[in-house]
């Protein structure tokens, strides 16, 4: 089987998130695979695909979307502007999160993935007065990564071997 081009393993990515296919996106990573985000901070191998695998099971059947744009390809790098709306679970408040990613890509798959986005304006519209207040700071981007890296290993208990 001949690899997907770059730029289809992005799209192939996004397709599978928009389809809430947390199997079909860590397909699209390498097993060595280095993910960065603000909330979950860096992640590596499978334990990013896990966290796909986690975060798309939590949103079925809740109203989630997922929209991709701008998907472009430099040689081995590749970036796009996606946008998520969802329900936020601890909170139950609406969430519109925009992110731009960056992906490094090797023979065919996703080596590097940087998403980056506003955590404060996501923990307002998140966490409501308290993402208002204390959103900013590094204390509340330490322990949302600590809270979202221990959901991620209890989810990782109870589903993997």
């Amino acid at each position: 089987m001949e690899p997907l081009s770059m730029l289809n393993i992005i799209e192939k990515f996004y397709t599978a998130f928009s389809n809430l296919d947390g199997d079909a996106m860590a397909a699209c990573y390498d097993r060595d695979v280095v993910f960065h985000d603000p909330a979950f901070g860096e992640l590596k191998g499978e334990h990013a695909g896990n966290m796909w695998r986690m975060l798309c099971a939590s949103q079925k059947d809740k109203g989630f979307k997922v929209e991709a744009t701008n998907i472009q390809l430099q040689d081995h790098s590749g970036s796009a502007h996606w946008e998520a709306w969802y329900t936020f679970s601890q909170t139950g408040r609406g969430v519109h999160n925009v992110i731009e990613a960056s992906f490094e890509i090797k023979d065919g798959k996703i080596i590097r993935h940087v998403d980056d986005f506003d955590l404060y304006r996501w923990s307002r519209q998140a966490m409501g007065v308290t993402g208002f207040l204390i959103g900013w700071t590094g204390f509340f981007k330490n322990k949302l990564q600590k809270q979202t890296n221990n959901m991620l290993s209890k989810w990782e208990a109870r589903h993997t071997s």
